[in-house]
């Protein structure tokens, strides 16, 4: 016997299943599989209310239906259904809690105000609807109060009147003006006017000059 087939004869071999395990394995297989047409069933026979009731739904003058608490499995079959009919279904509350799904047709889909209140758990009916409305005007007032009230403090103050006109009945229009004209800065000053007072040298040239000056002086006082 070589090398291998000593070693594959020590190891420990797998304990041989005996008839009843085998007995038992099959039973859970079969039990497995009944199950799972049982669901299949179940799921089959449930996509065809839902098709009943959507049918019945498109054909009448409601403007939505609602379901009732449910897996996600079944919510699933019933948005399935919806897209098919062309309608529109939504889910609200929370998973495994309370998730519920509504159908509605597309000429009534939900308002913002409804989406809003069935996310935060509340019913929908008319005086929730009134509720939701008059807070929503109560913010688009205060939003517009705002921005009045923004607007009045940064806009600049316009005078009344013109301050010429003021005395124009008094001394008249035209020495009004002339004496608007006088209040204005003079840009002379003396005979000479003040821009020619304005030395244009440079700093160097000045401090040359000055220099210059300096050393004329110290020869004349020679």
């Amino acid at each position: 016997m070589d090398l291998l087939g000593s070693i594959l004869d020590s190891m420990e071999k797998p304990p041989p299943v005996n008839t009843k395990e085998k007995e038992m394995l099959k039973k859970q297989k079969e039990l497995a599989e009944k199950m799972r047409a049982q669901e299949k069933a179940e799921l089959s026979r449930f996509r065809k209310y839902v098709e009943d009731r959507v049918d019945r739904f498109s054909k009448d003058d409601r403007k939505y239906i609602e379901f009732e608490t449910m897996d996600k499995i079944y919510r699933g079959i019933i948005h399935e259904v919806a897209e098919v009919a062309k309608l529109v279904a939504m889910s609200f509350g929370r998973e495994g809690v309370d998730r519920y799904t509504i159908i509605y047709k597309k000429e009534h889909l939900p308002s913002e105000d409804e989406i809003a209140a069935r996310r935060l758990g509340e019913e929908w009916n008319a005086e929730k609807a009134e509720e939701y409305a008059k807070k929503r005007e109560e913010q688009k007032q205060k939003v517009t109060t705002e921005k009045e009230q923004e607007s009045t403090s940064t806009s600049e103050v316009v005078p009344n009147s013109n301050y010429k006109d003021k005395y124009a009945h008094l001394i008249g229009q035209e020495a009004a003006l002339e004496a608007a004209r006088k209040t204005e800065s003079n840009k002379n000053y003396g005979i000479v006017p003040s821009k020619n007072k304005k030395d244009l040298r440079s700093i160097e040239q000045t401090m040359a000059d000055i220099q210059a000056r300096k050393r004329l002086k110290t020869q004349q006082d020679a």
